[in-house]
C-alpha cells in the first residue's frame, strides 16, 4: 500500500513539474501571438481556469448522473 501511495505521489509531483516546465518553456520561446491562441489572452490564470473546467464538467456529470438515477430508482418505486 505505502508503495502504490509513495509512486503515486511521485507521479504526480513529477508530473506538476514537467506542466510547469512546459508552461515556461511555451512563455519563454512562444510569439505573443501564439502564445495567446495557445494559452488564452489571460495567460497567468491557466491553470486556475483549467481546474474551474474540470470542476465544472464533473459537477455536470454528476448531477446527470445523479438525476439519472433518481428517475431509475423513483420509477421502480412507484
Amino acid at each position: 500500500m505505502f508503495k502504490r501511495l509513495f509512486w503515486f505521489a511521485l507521479g504526480m509531483a513529477a508530473g506538476v513539474i514537467v506542466v510547469s516546465k512546459a508552461q515556461a518553456y511555451v512563455k519563454a520561446n512562444t510569439p505573443d501571438a501564439a502564445r495567446q491562441f495557445i494559452l488564452g489572452p489571460d495567460q497567468e490564470n491557466v491553470t486556475v481556469r483549467t481546474l474551474q473546467g474540470l470542476v465544472s464538467d464533473f459537477n455536470a456529470a454528476r448531477r446527470a448522473r445523479e438525476e439519472e438515477l433518481n428517475r431509475q430508482y423513483a420509477h421502480d418505486e412507484d
